[in-house]
């Protein structure tokens, strides 16, 4: 395989889509939704291809379940690059316009970003979303997954090209390295004359390995370790929905809960209504000694001392920290020394205490008495998202339609020269 190949072909297509109007980007995302559902079958088998060699592996439960693609999820992916199709095409857009004394017109006007390199692991509904949001925002992709996905991706990635083919559109729009080989992730992260971002979507070490050796640009985030504070004056059987909501309903996605942090006052009456409610799920609390102590007493099944290391961890599974801490100052202390910047969350009824917890934690995304669940591009209107930033430069949070651009700066004159 030649990478360069893939790059300047990769950059030629997208100057191609940076000239396309709304109308022919959306066709495009149309006949790719349709094609999706239309080889539902293909890709399934591809899918159960990648499942069995990654239970043959031994792939933990939380990777296998990112791995798997369904009917219903399908069905679910088609009708994100669907809504995208909805939304308003930021491309074009002047803003922040103004007139100078001197009589120049300036303003400025969003622009494709170019080319954009994504490395992303098990999780093959992550190729459509690229493509949806990159052919949206007239960049092209060059896309590399994990080897255990690798049957899905090709068979989504020919659906994409084919339908880009059917929409009169490069199929060198989006391309995939094939090749399992790690040497080709160095090379991409290398090839700046080409490329113009590189997204990664994993765990941390890729993300150290992207910052570290890439000549690119680089979008970090999607790393989670989510925390919920409950505050004194929580309503605490809407504390208990929250906690369990944000732990049980996906724990494998990066926006899962995965410590809570109790105010002193109400630990000893929150912890019994948690324990029964967590039960039921089997979820593994890794407890500090004095909510260690309650829980003990209480009975809990599945419980163990937390050690040094595991309030740094983001489980992925259903595993939750838990501490119980003296007032709201500790609790933004903690998270500040163990937080992602990802998601956290307070429930409390006090709103200059949830003012302050918004002011001073300072992650990509801060909730009020709501689940950390919320994290997500479709959740947040956006459509499909290519990740969820938690870095502070360019783009911060669910990177949607608007994060996939940039903009250049317009002047107009009237034959105008610099005195």
């Amino acid at each position: 395989m030649q990478l360069e190949q893939l790059g300047q072909q990769a950059q030629q297509a997208s100057y191609v889509l940076s000239q396309l109007g709304t109308q022919q980007k959306n066709a495009a995302l149309q006949i790719i939704a349709d094609q999706i559902i239309a080889q539902q079958s293909l890709i399934l088998k591809a899918n159960a291809i990648d499942i069995a060699a990654g239970e043959k592996a031994g792939l933990a439960p939380s990777l296998l379940d990112r791995l798997l693609l369904t009917g219903e999820r399908l069905e679910a992916i088609a009708a994100d690059v669907r809504m995208v199709t909805q939304l308003e095409d930021p491309v074009g857009q002047e803003f922040e316009g103004k007139v100078l004394e001197n009589g120049l017109r300036l303003s400025k006007r969003r622009i494709p970003v170019g080319v954009l390199g994504v490395i992303y692991e098990a999780r093959p509904n992550v190729t459509i979303d690229i493509a949806a949001l990159a052919l949206k925002t007239g960049n092209a992709a060059i896309l590399r997954g994990g080897k255990e996905t690798l049957n899905s991706n090709l068979v989504l990635v020919k659906v994409i090209q084919e339908a880009l083919n059917k929409a009169g559109l490069p199929e060198t729009a989006i391309q995939y390295i094939e090749s399992p080989d790690r040497a080709y992730v160095t090379e991409l992260l290398k090839l700046d004359q080409y490329v113009d971002m590189i997204i990664p979507r994993g765990g941390a070490g890729l993300h150290r390995l992207c910052k570290e050796q890439a000549t690119i640009p680089v979008i970090t985030g999607g790393i989670g370790i989510c925390h919920v504070f409950v505050d004194s004056s929580a309503k605490l059987d809407k504390a208990v929905d929250i906690i369990e909501n944000a732990k049980v309903q996906r724990p494998s996605v990066c926006n899962a809960l995965d410590t809570i942090l109790l105010h002193r006052d109400v630990a000893e009456t929150l912890l019994p209504l948690l324990a029964k409610r967590l039960t039921a799920s089997s979820v593994n609390l890794k407890a500090d000694p004095e909510s260690f102590e309650i829980l003990q007493q209480l009975g809990y099944p599945l419980l163990e001392a937390a050690k040094e290391n595991d309030f740094d961890m983001e489980w992925m599974g259903l595993t939750l920290g838990v501490k119980i801490v003296d007032d709201l100052a500790p609790a933004i202390a903690h998270i500040r020394a163990h937080s992602t910047q990802h998601s956290d969350s307070i429930l409390t009824e006090d709103w200059s205490r949830a003012n302050r917890f918004i002011s001073e934690v300072n992650s990509a995304a801060v909730y009020v008495n709501a689940s950390t669940r919320f994290t997500d591009g479709s959740q947040f209107g956006l459509g499909a998202e290519v990740a969820v930033s938690t870095q502070k430069l360019h783009a911060r949070g669910p990177m949607g339609l608007k994060e996939l651009t940039t903009y250049k700066w317009i002047g107009l004159g009237d034959y105008l020269i610099r005195e």
